[in-house]
């Protein structure tokens, strides 16, 4: 029997506060309740549960619930739950995921019903059974586009230098994603730079995702549960950057037994701990990865040193049957010296407390506090000074899934994120040092959003997702401002042409408690699949996106030492407006997948510098920075082998990004118009990530039980660089002359990596499982330029080019093991 709620309606809104953000989140959450308990009357009831894994109980996300052959069906969300409701009848439930053995079970629906799943991993033989596993076959009934997933067994499969999985390399084989090459750090998504991705480990942001400048990425794949990442198509859910999402969840770890792995490789290892504390109620995860190639340096009479360690950790707690508690947390250090004079450490470090929580069957609820920190520091023994600067935000939310009916859910839910952002401070480093200490002045910020989210079939046919995000962002008071003579930090000099950083001619003292600059915007969402039968579809999104962090970094791969500032009186927030188009085949019995997708993205307020520009313990980053826009736009296919004994894929991108930042408009005092010459005379120019052809080959081969083989290929057109177009001669001195922006480009990049994993029969009187990986990386030893400089040859005179590798050949060994 449907239950039947009174709501003292006029006492409740008395509750709902001043702020018109918080009234329209209880509204909306108010009218959903009343909907969801009133509009279907008694002839729907609701199927909900969660699916586990069978041997540790870990949350499986993203299963498919399909019922009746798919006549509808749902998916589990981030925390295992799923819910769906249906008239009284008797239904056909199949329960598929990638990976695991398929479930059927019939479920006479009568009453309200929970109905929990346990599923088994595919390898596992049972007798008299069919085993069928879930592809990664493309969705083509859903509305969601543009978005990669990747399973942590696919990943360990991809062979990359010296042999560390990795989840970061490992999407660049996906279309629509580069990077800046190899050793480089982060990655670029359908033409956007590396700030422009949202990075969430637990809901957590991670502000740099490399470990050593780029070689190895800060996430250990044996504490890693799911991957996903949003290149379009975003849910209104998720905000604050404007080109990607990568989404990560850790294991909760296994409340069953006690489990161990890990592996030793050539230059690091890692160990990761799972077990109960209250067996089958609650469980801890503790993983930890660390180099040690530093500790051989010495050896061969090298002083300098590189090394990092990361840990992961996770407790959760099943309260009952309506209430989890999960507390998870990340922490990782890099540290790299030249000698005793130069020393450097940066990581980052997070911590989230997560409370799940149970409405009823159709309404799911998540509150998570959220800590994220990034850390650089650099001490210089020859200056006599330490530095450190970083960023860190304390970040409220409280997420809502409400599965009205089998046809139609809504996701709502409030954020806040507070930010402080510590653009430097130095100090002396000894007593006899000659530094003062200095703090540059830390900046402040909040930023609250509101988002509801719709997905509904309006016809078996036609699914559609929509919503809205609504955020606000308030640039908080500080202890120094700047002011400028006609509110102008860059000033233009028609003499020479260039671009200059304006004197102040004030400086004022404003309270955090105050406003200093406020934006508001509104961000909508929709995307639509139109199926035209059971294999294929067509599929089209528009998405705008409010980005009001940035990255300050003019490098094509941002290093540990750029520093984030937030948007103000004279930064702007980045706006983007991103629309796609898609067409999604499965064929031969869901053996091959194929998707096709033609982008196009326009950003407004995307900085840019001046020539010249000093980034480093700027305390007056306005002074350099120019607003621009830009844009991107391509093509992306894939096609998947998705079953067998060989799978792979081939993955091709044709895509342009652009950036222009036009002069301004002035008016002199005579009435004279003029235009300044902006950046690159006020001409589109390529952005440092453009690379037009992006092709990747990767395949895995199961030759037995014992042996399985791997490779990829990878090529990519050179990225924009500067060459010299000329020289000056001046009393014996020799000045190269460049010309416009990013009109030259570095050889293209290519190589091919290989590996072989010999898994030796498992004695059955013993626990322990081990493995051996071995990887060749860049067989055919391809020298990709990193960089190319350009100089006189002492001896002959001569003009000459020095090309820059950071990578030839490289073999790798690594033994996994289980326990």
């Amino acid at each position: 029997m449907v239950k039947k709620i009174k709501l003292p309606i006029r006492k409740l809104f008395l509750y709902l506060g001043d702020s018109p953000t918080m009234k329209l989140f209880n509204i909306i959450f108010l009218l959903t309740l009343l909907t969801s308990n009133f509009s279907f009357g008694q002839n729907f009831m609701t199927l909900s549960g969660r699916v586990n894994d069978a041997d540790t109980n870990e949350l499986l996300i993203g299963v498919n619930i399909i019922i009746n052959d798919g006549e509808t069906g749902t998916t589990t969300n981030e925390y295992g739950f799923y819910s769906i409701s249906l008239k009284k009848d008797i239904y056909k439930v199949e329960i598929s995921y990638l990976g695991y053995n398929t479930e059927l079970k019939e479920v006479d629906l009568n009453a309200d019903k929970t109905l929990n799943f346990q599923l088994s991993e595919s390898t596992e033989q049972l007798e008299e059974i069919l085993i069928t596993s879930k592809t990664e076959r493309s969705d083509v009934k859903s509305a969601q586009m543009s978005v990669n997933n990747l399973s942590v067994k696919t990943i360990k499969k991809i062979p990359v230098v010296l042999g560390e999985s990795d989840i970061v390399k490992s999407i660049l084989l996906l279309p629509g994603i580069t990077n800046a090459g190899d050793a480089s750090s982060g990655f670029n998504v359908r033409g956007g730079a590396v700030d422009q991705n949202l990075i969430l480990l637990d809901e957590a942001t991670i502000y740099n995702s490399s470990h050593l400048f780029g070689l190895f990425s800060v996430f250990n794949p044996d504490a890693i549960k799911d991957i996903k990442l949003y290149k379009g198509g975003i849910p209104a859910r998720y905000g604050g950057r404007v080109s990607s999402v990568l989404e990560i969840f850790q294991k909760e770890g296994n409340n069953k037994e006690l489990k161990v792995n890990g592996g030793v490789g050539l230059v690091a290892s890692r160990l990761l701990v799972e077990g109960p504390i209250v067996k089958e109620k609650s469980s801890f995860l503790i993983g930890g990865r660390s180099s040690y190639a530093h500790l051989f340096l010495p050896l061969f009479d090298i002083d300098n040193s590189a090394s990092f360690y990361d840990l992961n950790a996770k407790l959760n707690y099943r309260l009952n049957e309506n209430n989890n508690l999960y507390l998870s947390g990340y922490f990782g250090r890099d540290f790299f010296s030249i000698n005793d004079n130069f020393q450097n450490v940066y990581g980052n470090a997070t911590l989230n407390l997560r409370w799940n929580h149970l409405y009823g069957a159709k309404l799911f609820s998540n509150l998570s506090l959220i800590y994220s920190d990034f850390y650089y520091g650099l001490e210089l023994g020859f200056v006599g000074f330490k530095w450190n600067s970083g960023i860190t935000n304390l970040n409220f939310k409280y997420d809502f899934k409400h599965y009205l009916k089998d046809n139609l859910q809504v996701n709502y839910g409030i954020h806040n994120t507070y930010y402080v952002f510590n653009p430097g401070k130095i100090e002396p480093n000894s007593a006899d040092s000659g530094i003062l200490e200095d703090q540059l002045v830390k900046n402040y910020a909040n930023e609250t959003a509101l988002y509801i989210g719709i997905d509904q079939d309006l016809t078996n046919n036609l699914n559609i997702q929509y919503g809205l995000r609504v955020s606000n962002f308030i640039r908080l008071g500080q202890d120094e401002i700047f002011v400028y003579e006609n509110n102008e930090p860059v000033i233009f000099d028609r003499n020479t042409l260039t671009y200059q950083e304006a004197d102040p001619i004030d400086t004022i003292y404003q309270r955090r408690s105050k406003p200093l600059k406020t934006y508001l915007n509104f961000e909508p969402r929709i995307a639509a699949s139109l199926s035209l039968n059971d294999n294929n579809s067509i599929k089209a999104s528009y998405t705008r996106l409010a980005q009001y962090l940035h990255l300050l970094s003019n490098t094509s791969s941002p290093t540990p030492l750029d520093v984030w500032t937030p948007s103000g009186t004279f930064i702007k927030p980045q706006l983007l407006d991103h629309i796609a188009l898609g067409y999604f085949l499965n064929f031969k019995n869901d053996l091959y997948s194929f998707e096709i997708e033609t982008y196009y993205k326009k950003l407004k307020n995307r900085i840019d510098y001046i020539d010249g520009a000093n980034l480093i313990a700027n305390e007056a980053i306005e002074r350099v920075i120019l607003n621009g826009r830009g844009r991107s736009y391509g093509l992306e296919l894939i096609l998947r082998k998705n079953k067998g004994d060989f799978q792979g894929w081939i993955s091709y991108t044709l895509s342009k990004s652009e950036q222009q930042t036009p002069g301004r408009t002035r008016i002199l005092e005579d009435g004279t118009i003029y235009n300044e010459t902006g950046i690159n005379l006020g001409n589109w120019y390529n952005t440092p990530y453009d690379k037009p052809h992006d092709i990747s080959i990767f395949g895995s081969y199961d030759l037995n039980e014992k042996w399985s083989f791997s490779g990829n290929f990878v090529y990519q057109t050179g990225r924009p660089t500067n060459y010299p177009v000329g020289q000056l001669d001046f009393q014996r001195v020799t000045a190269p002359v460049y010309g416009l922006r990013n009109q030259q480009r570095l050889p293209s990049y290519h190589r091919i990596d290989v590996s072989a994993t010999l898994t030796p029969r498992k004695n059955k009187y013993r626990s322990w499982q081990g493995q051996w990986v071995f990887s060749i990386y860049n067989i055919y030893n391809r020298q990709n330029a990193i960089s190319i400089n350009f100089r006189q040859n002492e001896d002959t005179g001569v003009n000459e080019a020095i090309r820059t590798s950071i990578f030839g050949i490289v073999p790798a060994i690594t033994y996994n093991f289980k326990f």
